[in-house]
């Protein structure tokens, strides 16, 4: 058996005690307009949802704004958890978090005139198995002027998103996405969203000359194009769409 199939079985066969030791991901996306929208919101994440998150053992919480991508103003929020179990938990603990309810008082409380957004969704993803938990390097977290790019990957069918995410976690494009420059912040495969089956990933530049420059050495790495070319690996075969935007970290985004 070859190294994606074995790692296609692997990921559908986790045991629980694996399983459990794979972050959840949630990604809130705001939908705004231009105007006061944003600055409410921001308040709102920078002085309330941020530090109260934190207090309940999530983080680092990532706010990224759309520079390049569909449906602009849209405010990204990502949110690490332990586990599910503690998404879950998460609203009841602010609730009881009088600091939290004392400073998101003038967001939660708007009126209909003046609503904080236009639409919030959100999507649930698990880590791969391989890339447990979201890696933050110190240029990320502290360097603002870097540019991230979220990228999701759909699939016809569920065995075929399996293959793609084996292809990933220990088929090796993980390792030739390190190797040509391209840094990854996390990998998840998608619980919840409009076109299951699905993956996503987020990746970290210093600026768009170079992730250009990467992406290009990426494209023609010889074990890439190995791969890619594979049979039962070719994009035609495991992948229907790819959904990509590039995000600008907000100053006090911790990722």
């Amino acid at each position: 058996m070859g190294g994606v199939a074995r790692a296609t079985v692997e990921a559908e066969a986790q045991p629980r005690d694996a399983a459990a030791t794979l972050e959840i991901y949630e990604l809130r996306t705001y939908r705004l307009v231009n105007g006061p929208m944003k600055d409410r919101l921001d308040a709102y994440l920078r002085n309330a949802f941020i530090p109260a998150a934190r207090r309940a053992g999530c983080g680092p919480v990532g706010i990224f704004t759309v520079a390049i991508g569909s449906e602009s103003p849209t405010v990204h929020v990502l949110v690490p958890y332990p586990s599910i179990e503690d998404f879950v938990a998460l609203p009841g603990r602010l609730t009881a978090d009088p600091s939290y309810t004392t400073a998101a008082g003038p967001f939660l409380k708007v009126t209909p005139d003046a609503p904080p957004y236009t639409s919030l969704e959100v999507k649930l993803m698990r880590a791969f198995p391989h890339f447990p938990r979201l890696e933050l390097t110190d240029a990320s977290s502290s360097n603002k002027t870097r540019i991230f790019e979220l990228r999701t990957y759909f699939s016809h069918s569920e065995a075929a998103g399996m293959t793609k995410i084996g292809m990933f976690d220990t088929g090796g494009e993980i390792e030739i996405f390190r190797r040509t420059g391209l840094t990854p912040v996390f990998f998840a495969q998608d619980l919840t969203g409009a076109r299951l089956p699905s993956l996503t990933y987020l990746l970290t530049f210093p600026d768009l000359a170079t992730r250009e420059r990467n992406w290009r050495a990426f494209g023609s790495d010889p074990a890439w194009r190995r791969l890619i070319s594979t049979p039962g690996l070719t994009d035609r075969e495991i992948t229907t769409g790819i959904d990509n935007q590039i995000l600008s970290p907000a100053s006090f985004s911790q990722i």
